[in-house]
């Protein structure tokens, strides 16, 4: 288990500074809005343990240079619980980024609603989801850090809904809490590894890296920019291919430089978005995340030169949707033999996986730059791919469905598929001719 500090230590383990905001006046009820007998002496008892008044301290801060919005929960305060003040708190810290243009980082130690406050308690949870859709309309970016415990409407509104999630090792992550799980669960399945393997947290941070980790964030989130990322040098052949069959070659030879060798030479430094948030993960065949390019923030979406999988696709939607959101521009690093189409890939969803990257590129405002680096197969390669910004580097080609199932559909020999991926044009400069991509110096010689 991780160790449980105070919201005060957890503000100092990644502020530069903190300045508290004023907390919202609320006219006191005896013993809270249902008159629950001792909840008033309960309070007390916390406040004198906690030096807090409620179970958030909310303010504004500096993390390693970038001002922000910080949500931080007491725990020893009735459990870090929710409840009507806390609602107050947590309302006002998150017009306060929105009046300020502030990014929000919640810092979450939570057991759930407050029991001494019934159904006013678990509304609290409608409050924080609205001020976080608010937040996100208005295109100020959210990183969750959980801490221990992070557990019932705190994991499901201020933790799993931001955009970004990081949390401690060890940290207990879940939204059944320990006293009200079947008696038989593992407990291995509620926790900050747990939620990273199945796709609902992006990260496990160790305390001493989390300031700078954090830091690192919140300046990539917050670099809007409106020109298009810059199409990537070809790292590998620079001659066209002489004919179909070369091409697929090419891009087939497992020298080729793949994904991590253009996103290794395009950034500066990059940090990683990791999961579907639907229990899914393809960290094989898709590379999602945030980098710096010349100065200027870069989103980026990247297949690994495998079949992608339906998770990875979910990935690179959610990830070219926030893009959009923030004002940053994409690119997209198109690699794929085609689709996972295996009967697991079935059951997980992958046509409306799909077809969530297809809508996300379609209805981006920010623009996105696609670059095929190997191979192109068909629509799961097609779907990263943007309209009219396409480029292809001379050891790749982009086809209708890869020339040898390609002949496998026209009922042709084996011997027949060389000539069947002359006929489909493949070639970059195939390609070209044909509007498909656009041509550059730095990937035509």
């Amino acid at each position: 288990m991780a160790e449980r500090g105070s919201a005060r230590a957890a503000l100092a383990l990644v502020t530069d500074d903190f300045t508290e905001l004023p907390a919202p006046g609320r006219r006191s009820r005896p013993d809270g809005p249902l008159g629950w007998q001792g909840y008033d002496d309960a309070r007390a008892r916390a406040a004198g343990r906690t030096g807090e008044e409620e179970s958030v301290v909310c303010g504004t801060g500096t993390v390693e240079g970038t001002r922000a919005v910080l949500i931080s929960f007491e725990f020893g305060f009735l459990g870090g619980s929710l409840g009507e003040r806390t609602g107050d708190r947590l309302e006002q810290a998150y017009s306060h980024a929105r009046a300020h243009r502030l990014p929000v980082v919640p810092l979450v130690a939570t057991g759930g609603s407050r029991m001494q406050e019934g159904m006013l308690a678990l509304t609290q949870l409608q409050r924080v989801a609205r001020q976080s859709a608010l937040t996100r309309e208005a295109g100020l970016t959210q990183i969750a850090v959980l801490r221990d415990p992070t557990t019932g409407g705190g994991w499901a509104t201020l933790g799993a809904g931001a955009d970004v999630v990081l949390a401690l090792p060890g940290a207990q992550v879940g939204f059944a809490g320990s006293r009200v799980r079947p008696p038989d669960s593992d407990p291995a399945a509620y926790t900050a590894e747990a939620q990273v393997a199945a796709g609902s947290a992006d990260a496990v941070v160790e305390p001493g890296e989390l300031r700078a980790v954090l830091g690192r964030w919140l300046r990539l989130l917050t670099r809007p920019s409106e020109a298009p990322a810059p199409v990537p040098q070809a790292l590998g052949a620079r001659e066209l291919p002489v004919s179909g069959w070369d091409a697929v070659q090419r891009a087939r030879d497992p020298r080729r430089p793949r994904a991590r060798q253009y996103l290794d030479a395009y950034f500066t430094q990059r940090v990683a978005i990791s999961g579907d948030r639907c229990g899914g993960r393809d960290p094989d065949g898709m590379l999602c995340g945030f980098g710096e390019h010349q100065g200027r923030t870069v989103a980026y979406a990247a297949q690994t030169g495998t079949a992608t999988r339906p998770a990875g696709y979910r990935t690179a939607a959610r990830l070219i949707r926030l893009a959009d959101r923030l004002r940053v521009p994409v690119l997209t690093l198109v690699d794929t033999p085609g689709a996972a189409n295996d009967a697991e890939a079935e059951r997980q969803g992958a046509g409306p996986a799909i077809a969530e990257v297809f809508a996300a590129v379609a209805s981006a405002r920010t623009p996105v730059t696609t670059l095929v680096i190997g191979e192109g197969g068909s629509g799961g390669a097609l779907a990263l791919a943007a309209p009219g910004t396409t480029w292809a580097t001379p050891d790749s080609y982009f086809s209708v469905i890869a020339p040898n199932l390609a002949a496998a559909i026209l009922k042709r020999p084996q011997e027949e598929v060389e000539a069947t991926a002359a006929q489909l044009r493949i070639r970059p400069q195939d390609l070209a001719e044909l509007g498909v991509i656009r041509t550059g110096d730095q990937l035509f010689p």
